[in-house]
Parts: structure tokens; C-alpha cells; sequence
């Protein structure tokens, strides 16, 4: 069966926008049948620890004899790798921290990311992950436009694209929605209504990509 893992990493449980598009997104995939199945996994009420030893970047046979990590650590780590496995799309909520990932989301990927489990190493040439697809979603309280001087600011997106494409070797896409403190900041009052526009847009993009990403 058609099987999604779903993540959201935003602090805010009441008014957050990326879990707003993310929720959009997995009502599209649910909508095409019940065989479409979703794992969600809430990286803010549940955080992943940060990665306590380095051997963990690791696969077991590619330890040396001296990085022996504790068995509690390694099982964590292996829930998210079964999780992430299994999911034939993976769905990332990603809003942007002070101009990079949240640091769960980021703990999350450091457990993830496994020289000779998911990704190539020496004679380990497997990417299991290679050909499915990513969903990107991410949030910015600002307008980072193309051309403009805060577009070379995104240290959210770009690496999520360089661990999920070009390592995992899956197919990236990505949602963005801007200016989400519009609402907030007296200073953007002019730009609510293209705020709540880009929201709308996101919300509607997102559930129309789940109703025919293929798998």
C-alpha cells in the first residue's frame, strides 16, 4: 500500500502555517483510498534526541572496534530509520528558525542520515531511498523573493534538498509560503492580503501534489 511518513517540526501548535499546508497535503493523500496510509510523527511534542554519538553516522559493520554506542541509542535511531524506510513519499513540515532548520527537525535528520544504510558508502552502493519522492514544506515569517537581498538567507531549504536529493537520491519537491508574520507585525500591515494569498495558494498546491504525486 502507498504509505506516507509525515512530519511537522513547528513550535507553534495554534496558529502554525506549515503544519497548515502539511495537514492540506495529507488530506489530498488520504482522499485517493484508504490503502493510502500516513505515519505522522510530531518532531516538536516528540523530539528526537540529539545524536549522542558520532559512530551513529555510521552502519554498524562500519564502526571501528572502539565506537561501541549504547543499545537504547541505537534502537531510537533505528525507529526512525524503519519509519523513513518504509514511506514511499516522505512529507517534511520545515518552517525556517532564525534562518536554518529547527533543531528537532535537524536531530531528526542527523539520526537519518547513515553512511552504508542510507546512503552509499565504499562497497555499499545501495540508495534505498533513490526515486521516491519529497515534499518540502517550508515557512518564512519574511519575503525571501527570488533577486531580492534575504534570498540567499534560506538555510532551511537548501539543506533538506542536499540531504533528501543528492544523497538520499529522492525527488524533491518544495512548498514555500512567506511573510506568515504579516499578521503580527504592525510594520507588514500592507502585506496581509498577499500573505493570506500565498497561504491559500500553498494550502490548495499541497493537497492537489498529494491527490497525483505517483509512488
Amino acid at each position: 500500500m502507498p504509505h506516507l511518513l509525515h512530519l511537522d517540526s513547528s513550535a507553534d501548535p495554534r496558529s502554525s502555517a506549515s503544519r497548515g499546508v502539511t495537514a492540506a497535503f495529507v488530506q489530498g493523500w488520504q482522499a485517493r483510498g484508504a490503502e493510502f496510509t500516513v505515519t505522522s510523527r510530531d518532531l516538536q511534542a516528540d523530539p528526537p534526541p540529539h545524536l549522542p554519538d558520532a559512530a551513529l553516522h555510521w552502519a554498524p559493520r562500519l564502526r571501528t572496534a572502539e565506537e561501541v554506542v549504547d543499545p537504547a541509542a541505537e534502537a531510537q535511531q533505528q525507529v526512525y530509520l524503519d519509519e523513513l524506510l518504509a514511506a514511499d513519499v516522505l512529507l517534511v513540515g520545515a518552517p525556517m528558525y532564525n534562518w536554518s532548520l529547527p533543531s528537532t527537525l535537524k536531530a531528526w535528520v542527523d539520526h537519518v542520515h547513515v553512511l552504508g544504510v542510507t546512503v552509499p558508502f565504499g562497497d555499499f552502493e545501495a540508495r534505498p531511498l533513490a526515486g521516491r519522492n519529497a515534499v518540502i514544506v517550508s515557512s518564512r515569517g519574511a519575503s525571501y523573493d527570488a533577486g531580492g537581498e534575504q534570498a540567499s538567507w534560506d538555510h532551511t531549504v537548501p539543506p533538506l534538498e542536499l540531504v533528501l536529493g543528492r544523497s538520499f537520491g529522492m525527488t524533491v519537491s518544495v512548498i514555500t509560503l512567506q511573510l506568515t508574520l504579516a499578521d503580527r507585525v504592525p510594520a507588514m500591515a500592507d502585506l496581509r492580503d498577499r500573505a493570506a494569498a500565498e497561504a491559500d495558494a500553498a494550502r490548495s498546491f499541497a493537497q492537489e501534489l498529494a491527490e497525483r504525486l505517483t509512488t
